[in-house]
């Protein structure tokens, strides 16, 4: 199933309000994916008829589904289930799927870089170091104390991870558009 550049440009730009909003406020508002999630299968299904709206449904249900055990099992936020449902809506099965892992291979490391970015790579090894001593001298599993766990609660902002994700598996219909 193709999309055109235009049902393109619609999610990139509704993934660049997501991304501010994410960024500035830590939240995806429902002003944005809920009205995106419909313009998807509207536009899906202006562009590809049933087939079109079909693919549009798969990727809805499959991305959603997928994050909404994430939701469950891992306590993402409701905002990124609603913006990688969106992003299914818009790209269809295979193409959300695509996008869907991008995006959370990208925000593992955009979490890393903030996480490194405010702790320092040097108090991270010289933490990490000091926990395995302990865990040796204890001769076993020692868990983490609460202020040693506040940097892993860092918040992932899956918006923008999802914008370049979105970027990636569009490429080649960017090139088509740009050629033509």
């Amino acid at each position: 199933m193709t999309l055109t550049v235009g049902i393109v440009v619609t999610l990139v730009l509704l993934l660049m309000v997501a991304t501010v909003t994410d960024v500035r406020d830590q939240i995806i508002y429902n002003w944005n994916t809920y009205p995106g999630i419909v313009l998807g299968f509207v536009l899906r299904w202006f562009d590809g008829g049933a087939a079109g709206i079909e693919d549009s449904f798969k990727g809805f249900l499959v991305c959603g589904f997928l994050m909404l055990v994430c939701f469950v099992l891992f306590q993402l936020g409701g905002g990124d289930l609603k913006l990688i449902a969106m992003m299914g809506a818009f790209l269809g099965f295979e193409r959300g799927i695509e996008a869907l892992l991008w995006t959370l291979v990208l925000g593992g490391i955009l979490g890393s870089v903030v996480v490194v970015w405010q702790l320092g790579f040097l108090n991270i090894v010289t933490g990490t170091v000091r926990h395995l001593v302990k865990m040796w001298q204890a001769r076993g599993w020692v868990p983490l104390d609460a202020e040693a766990r506040r940097p892993l609660k860092q918040t992932l902002f899956l918006a923008p991870a999802g914008l370049i994700a979105v970027l990636i598996v569009t490429y080649d219909i960017w090139r088509q558009g740009l050629l033509l």
